[in-house]
């Protein structure tokens, strides 16, 4: 299920930029899962974040979650429809949701995530068609890199 058209510069530049937000995730000793909020146009990152999940005791404290709040409060608006969402793990339902309803323009994400993945693997809440907003989506985006990131910490955790 990877991507096969080429990444464009500001994709490659976007998905970078999230591996290594996954990174501070490990370091963190979490579920290594980065987003950023990118400018569709101009590349410009204005939030990033990782799985917080342990750090902050609540299980709402996803990598989207985190970075989709930034954003709104450094645009001070909630609407993200000129902006691209980049992920390193398929959103989940909750996450997917928060998608939608931000309106981000569109989603990048690296690994399928065939237990819990709600953009194409087990089910498909940004593309609902029932929804007032589909954002263009993108997965398998450096799958392998992103995929390896995961394998490895649960590796080692076992």
């Amino acid at each position: 299920m990877s991507s096969t058209v080429p990444l464009s510069d500001l994709e490659q530049h976007a998905m970078q930029a999230a591996l290594a937000e996954a990174q501070k995730a490990v370091a963190a000793d979490e579920v290594p899962v980065g987003a950023v909020i990118m400018h569709s146009r101009t590349g410009n990152i204005i939030a990033g974040a990782h799985n917080r999940m342990r750090r902050d005791h609540d299980a709402t404290s996803h990598a989207e979650l985190l970075a989709l709040r930034d954003a709104a409060t450094v645009l001070g608006d909630r609407g993200l429809q000129d902006y691209t969402l980049a992920v390193t793990l398929e959103p989940c339902a909750m996450c997917a949701g928060a998608i939608v309803l931000a309106r981000v323009g569109t989603l990048l994400f690296g690994a399928w995530d065939d237990k819990a993945g709600m953009c194409g693997s087990v089910g498909d809440v940004v593309r609902h068609g029932k929804l007032n907003h589909r954002p263009a989506v993108r997965g398998g985006v450096l799958d392998h890199d992103c995929a390896a990131l995961l394998k490895d910490f649960f590796a080692h955790r076992r």
